[in-house]
């Protein structure tokens, strides 16, 4: 779960867990079915700087898989980049979305998603989830499309200190428990930094087509998920998606 304070209603972004019977927003990444989806907290690197987690921290766990994981197997986190900027690019039926990803501010996540893009693993899978009350985010990355799915391991939180959640960041979503990052994130449209508490890695900015997430956002969802927002009315699929 990813917990957020707004207007005095707790938003929380899913990953790894159902929200069914939570009276509380989730806005969390599902990519584990179970409460233990594992992982060590690791120490955040300071925003703006070039100082990175240690290879020890950085490195991903395994965990049970279940019948929404996809098992690619863990990445070379100790071969992760620490400088530079790679950048994610991401081919939809609606046009191209790219976001610009900081290698020293989250050399992990950055590992894991090129790891993940070379495995073919987001390609064809659908935007599962919107959010426009609270929080006003656009919530991808899970090849199941049930909130559930993600890889067979999770890796550790990066770049918390100071993190803010403007228009345009892009951050990873989680159980709610620390080091839970696997496959999921969130686009987010309208500025959330007031109701966000800094516990998503944020790892990039788009650059180009956050046009598209706002078309989505203005399509609306169907109330379906009972930890806030729904499925998004204007369907957003990832055909294919690279990192270079």
């Amino acid at each position: 779960m990813i917990g957020l304070i707004a207007a005095g209603v707790a938003v929380v972004l899913c990953l790894g867990l159902g929200c069914a019977g939570l009276v509380v927003y989730y806005l969390r990444s599902d990519s584990d079915s179970s409460a233990d989806a594992g992982g060590e907290s690791a120490v955040p690197a300071t925003p703006g700087s070039s100082a990175r987690t240690s290879s020890a921290e950085c490195s991903g766990t395994v965990r049970p898989t279940h019948a929404d994981t996809r098992p690619v197997g863990l990445p070379d986190f100790d071969a992760a980049a620490t400088t530079g900027t790679a950048t994610m690019r991401m081919t939809t039926n609606l046009g191209e979305i790219a976001i610009s990803m900081d290698r020293a501010r989250t050399p992990c996540t950055v590992a894991s998603f090129q790891h993940l893009t070379g495995r073919r693993f987001f390609d064809g899978s659908t935007c599962h989830r919107l959010v426009t009350e609270g929080i006003h985010v656009l919530q991808c990355g899970d090849p199941s499309g049930t909130g559930r799915g993600g890889p067979d391991y999770t890796f550790a939180d990066e770049n918390l200190t100071g993190a803010r959640y403007d228009r345009g960041v892009v951050a990873m979503a989680n159980t709610g428990q620390p080091a839970t990052n696997g496959s999921q994130f969130f686009i987010i449209f309208r500025d959330s930094s007031t109701a966000l508490q800094p516990l998503y890695t944020p790892f990039g900015t788009v650059t180009t087509g956050l046009d598209i997430v706002d078309r989505v956002a203005a399509g609306g969802h169907d109330n379906s998920n009972p930890a806030g927002g729904g499925t998004p009315t204007l369907p957003l699929t990832l055909q294919t998606v690279t990192v270079d």
